[in-house]
């Protein structure tokens, strides 16, 4: 099924130029003088070669900012008359926290109602990831995986909570092991109805499982 209207996904998708480059040199300079500036020896065996490692992995935990969305979906929606709940659950994820740049980790819940129009199955964690690998706040990375699937799907509604489990909260600062943040968004009928978006809220606590 054809995307007649690319525009406002490109807006959510909030996307870097694609032709700005990750600056990996300026990345392995930055970390060599956090290094030194701790103490530690950047030219030491251990870690000689650990910059250019940080680097390559910024690449990896934050290619999200550079991700085609619509390729991603890659024509993958389909006409179709189901009009029940469509729910992925249990998406496990890893972000970067913006404040700390210390990880994210966690699960999220995604439901729509179709309005004629389906997404492929995979599509749904790959577009999760899309948000979790940039650097993030759990609120905004909720609201903006139900805004992106509302303006490709038009569905009649779509319902997005995330369980996150935050290492700035818990390997410093106020250190509390056993604390998660859980964020939603209800869009359409799950903000509407109590009813609808119960069944949603049924459908992600049964059988689950400690986060971590």
């Amino acid at each position: 099924m054809e995307i007649k209207e690319t525009k406002p996904l490109y807006q959510i998708a909030d996307l870097f130029q694609q032709t700005e480059e990750v600056d990996q040199f300026a990345i392995q300079q930055a970390v060599a003088n956090i290094l030194r500036a701790i103490g530690e020896d950047p030219e030491r065996e251990g870690l000689a070669r650990t910059p250019e490692r940080v680097a390559r992995m910024y690449m990896e935990l934050l290619d999200g900012y550079r991700q085609d969305p619509l390729a991603i979906v890659n024509d993958a929606l389909f006409e179709e008359t189901y009009d029940e709940m469509v729910l992925v659950r249990d998406i496990e994820f890893f972000s970067l926290c913006e404040h700390h740049l210390l990880p994210i980790m966690g699960r999220a819940h995604v439901a729509y109602f179709p309005n004629g129009r389906v997404l492929g199955l995979s599509k749904i964690p790959r577009l999760v990831d899309m948000f979790a690998h940039r650097l993030q706040v759990q609120e905004r990375m909720t609201r903006q995986i139900a805004e992106f699937l509302n303006e490709l799907l038009h569905p009649f509604g779509v319902a997005v909570v995330i369980e996150g489990l935050h290492l700035c909260s818990t390997m410093r600062g106020v250190k509390k092991h056993e604390a998660r943040m859980t964020t939603s968004t209800m869009l359409g009928a799950f903000r509407k109805s109590a009813a609808t978006r119960q069944e949603f809220l049924d459908n992600i606590s049964r059988g689950s499982v400690p986060l971590f």
